[in-house]
């Protein structure tokens, strides 16, 4: 009898592991037929300033957009849960458990700190959940982790350091009058990820096209003072500067350079406080005429006819809801994460997600992972112009799109224009700085 019991008991252990092993995964009718993103951005603390405000802004406009039409594939009505990382990254780490385990939301997007990327693109797929990244860019988000769940459609940290150092390559000698060797410069950076990442990618192009590289050194975003910094440069004479900060820390450096007599060729950041060339001219006026940004490209100021059919009319959607935060601002000077965060959310919600649903069965985490390694967009097909291909798993940046890229803007006329690379140039740089700036190298 006891032998029997045992067979018994043997035999159901078996089906209800059978079971569990063909329970199938959960169908979009399970799921219901509205899908909650956690939208996580700064809404407090220096980062809202310098662009985290702007990207969540383009990520509102185009759910409510698409939501207005009736959803994702005109039936799955997006609802947004919005959290603040209060520019501080253990805030962006509980508000991201707080939108994952409390708020339960099916994927979680936005980010625009990458020292606030770092730990959570790890946290958040270790839990197996889907994390959408529009904005933070350093490599190290996704370098030798091989992460599963984690995607970037955003360029990446490496890309925007290259992309400034081969365009001053390029007008070197018929513009600053040197060759690219004989070119003396300086690379300074708040000391996170971000900053550390750009510079890193600075120096190994810089140093593999031969420029004299006079200084390098980073400094806290948080500094209270950075004299001694310029005193340094000063020292160093360099004729181009790369930069890369956030927002005080680039006013208070350009203050400070300014009283203390700094002057180069030429003037370089890096995405950040240099994007915002509304704030930077509230602080500067027209003496930031010349500065150049790396970012991602601004939609509205790219050539539509580069672009896919349709594609235009979809920035244009964009300007016009963005008048309702800023109703005054020159097109032209809507600042490029507005474009960042419509354009990479829109690629989550009309490529990603609808494959997801039609051929993977739904969108929960497993699902979406797969729809997103099957993304496939040629250049020119996102509003941004750069297309979609995320590296494979077992890549060294797997889940980075490997066809983004950086474009380098400049203020000219007191309006920014892409300067490179020439595939959505819009205007010819301006080199060297022009002599009415106070920085211009006399």
């Amino acid at each position: 009898m006891t032998r029997l019991r045992v067979v018994v008991a043997l035999a159901l252990a078996g089906a209800v592991a059978f079971t569990v092993a063909v329970a199938p995964a959960p169908t979009v009718q399970a799921q219901g037929r509205t899908i909650k993103i956690g939208v996580l951005f700064d809404h407090s603390g220096p980062f809202a300033a310098a662009g985290s405000l702007n990207v969540w802004r383009g990520a509102k406009m185009i759910i409510d957009y698409v939501n207005e039409r009736g959803g994702v594939m005109g039936k799955y009505k997006i609802v947004q849960v919005d959290g603040d990382s209060q520019s501080k990254t253990e805030a962006a780490i509980n508000e991201a458990e707080r939108l994952l385990n409390v708020e339960k939301v099916d994927i979680l997007a936005g980010v625009y700190s990458s020292a606030h990327a770092v730990p959570l693109a790890e946290k958040v797929d270790k839990q197996k959940k889907f994390m959408w990244i529009t904005t933070a860019i350093a490599d190290a988000v996704f370098k030798d982790r091989n992460l599963q769940y984690v995607f970037r459609p955003q360029t990446n940290s490496g890309l925007f350091g290259e992309a400034s150092v081969q365009y001053i390559a390029g007008h070197s000698q018929n513009k600053l009058k040197k060759a690219a060797k004989d070119l003396r410069v300086a690379i300074i950076y708040e000391d996170g990820p971000y900053g550390a990442g750009v510079a890193s990618s600075n120096e190994s192009e810089a140093k593999k096209l031969g420029m004299q590289l006079v200084l390098k050194e980073g400094y806290s975003a948080q500094a209270p003072d950075l004299s001694s910094l310029v005193t340094k440069l000063r020292a160093a004479r360099p004729d181009v500067l790369f930069h890369t900060g956030y927002n005080p820390d680039i006013a208070l450096f350009l203050r400070q350079s300014k009283e203390q007599g700094l002057r180069v060729k030429a003037y370089v950041g890096h995405g950040a406080g240099h994007s915002q060339l509304a704030k930077l001219k509230e602080a500067f006026g027209n003496e930031v005429e010349g500065f150049h940004t790396v970012d991602p490209p601004a939609s509205q100021l790219i050539d539509p006819k580069k672009l896919t059919a349709g594609l235009g009319d979809l920035t244009n959607e964009m300007v016009k809801r963005y008048k309702s935060f800023e109703p005054n601002i020159p097109r032209d000077v809507i600042a490029p994460h507005v474009s960042m965060g419509f354009n990479n959310m829109w690629v989550l919600l009309n490529d990603v997600l609808p494959r997801a649903i039609q051929k993977h069965g739904g969108f929960g985490a497993d699902a979406l992972a797969r729809a997103a390694r099957e993304t496939d967009i040629p250049e020119g097909g996102t509003m941004q112009g750069y297309g979609v291909k995320f590296n494979p798993p077992g890549h060294p940046m797997a889940g980075q799109n490997g066809r983004a890229f950086a474009a380098v803007f400049q203020v000219i006329e007191g309006q920014f224009k892409h300067v490179y690379p020439e595939v959505i140039a819009t205007g010819a740089p301006i080199l060297p700085l022009p002599a009415s700036s106070p920085w211009a190298a006399r």
